[in-house]
């Protein structure tokens, strides 16, 4: 097979396997990064990312940090070849001539690729969400200010049944993904699993706008001739810069889609129509600083995610695997 001809069975592979790998590595971080986000002022749960780790492994056991993983693992990998292979695929096709790529149509690329993405990731990130932020409004629950359970019922009509009935509150008894898909789908329609896709869009095609060329650029300041490839650990740290880097850049806009595709709200906390609406309740009651909530823990996580799929994918573990499969040997 040409170097330059690309095989999308192998970049899927490749995509999969890269996102299972770090999202079971870097998974209890990225909850601690949703519960930090969700946070309201006055209504502190978790002073930082350690403080949230160390409350959630005493107050739900250590597999309590992978709430909401079993989503994650299994539309992960959908979602991160889409997004590997669209990209490597728009790539291909704004090459002229074989010479490299300009910055602007390697953005133009990354682009597609974020666009893509979102088919996958907004169901996936809105299933994540409820299963990840329970804990954090299960401990809030259980501070001196009480409400009635038919409150909280009207503040989360879509999990109200989850709620025990009596006047005190108690904490939600566990649902799974597929429970709040179930009911999504039937209290507002397959749109229900789509909430927050232009946040989601706001935040996935900037982020692939950025990450894409600059691990491009990086990655190739490690080869050691233009038709060399770079070693494995310089893949691994361009991959780790250039996704950081991409996190914080837009981690205000995962802020504002966390916010919105949160269902479930503590005793005070508001409810957002929109984007547009979003934004101006958090920068009037929280200020500026709150669009950076998590932005540390997003770094945290998506710099060794990016890391692992990027030394996956230039190491070429779908290839392999195709090139030596049973099918393969046989018409071979």
């Amino acid at each position: 097979m040409s170097q330059n001809q690309i095989s999308l069975p192998a970049k899927l592979i490749n995509g999969g396997i890269a996102g299972i790998v770090g999202v079971t590595c870097v998974f209890p971080i990225d909850l601690a990064k949703t519960r930090l986000q969700n946070q309201r002022q006055g209504q502190q749960v978790y002073k930082s990312m350690l403080d949230c780790l160390v409350k959630t492994v005493r107050s739900e056991g250590y597999f309590g940090m992978y709430r909401g993983a079993a989503v994650n693992l299994t539309l992960v990998t959908p979602e991160k070849a889409i997004k590997l292979a669209a990209n490597d695929f728009f790539r291909h096709k704004l090459a002229r001539d074989g010479k490299g790529l300009t910055v602007v149509r390697e953005m133009l690329a990354g682009c597609g690729a974020g666009m893509c993405q979102v088919i996958v990731t907004t169901p996936m990130e809105m299933l994540k969400i409820q299963l990840q932020d329970a804990g954090r409004l299960a401990a809030q629950q259980q501070k001196p200010v009480m409400m009635s359970s038919s409150k909280i019922m009207a503040a989360n009509p879509v999990l109200s049944r989850s709620f025990n009935s009596g006047a005190a509150v108690s904490a939600p008894r566990p649902v799974s993904a597929t429970q709040i898909a179930k009911e999504l789908l039937n209290t507002q329609g397959i749109q229900g699993l789509y909430r927050g896709l232009g946040a989601t869009l706001m935040r996935d095609v900037p982020f692939s706008v950025v990450y894409f060329p600059l691990f491009a650029n990086l990655n190739k300041l490690g080869k050691p001739s233009p038709d060399e490839s770079s070693p494995f650990y310089w893949a691994f740290l361009s991959g780790c810069a250039a996704g950081s880097t991409a996190a914080v850049a837009v981690n205000p806009c995962d802020v504002v889609k966390t916010r919105l595709q949160s269902l479930n709200k503590g005793a005070s906390e508001e409810s957002y129509n929109g984007v547009v609406d979003c934004v101006s309740k958090i920068l009037r009651k929280e200020g500026p600083s709150a669009f950076l909530k998590g932005a540390g823990c997003r770094a945290l996580v998506i710099a060794p995610l990016f890391g692992i799929a990027q030394v996956m994918y230039f190491v070429g573990v779908g290839e392999y695997i195709l090139d030596n499969s049973p099918l393969r040997v046989l018409s071979a």
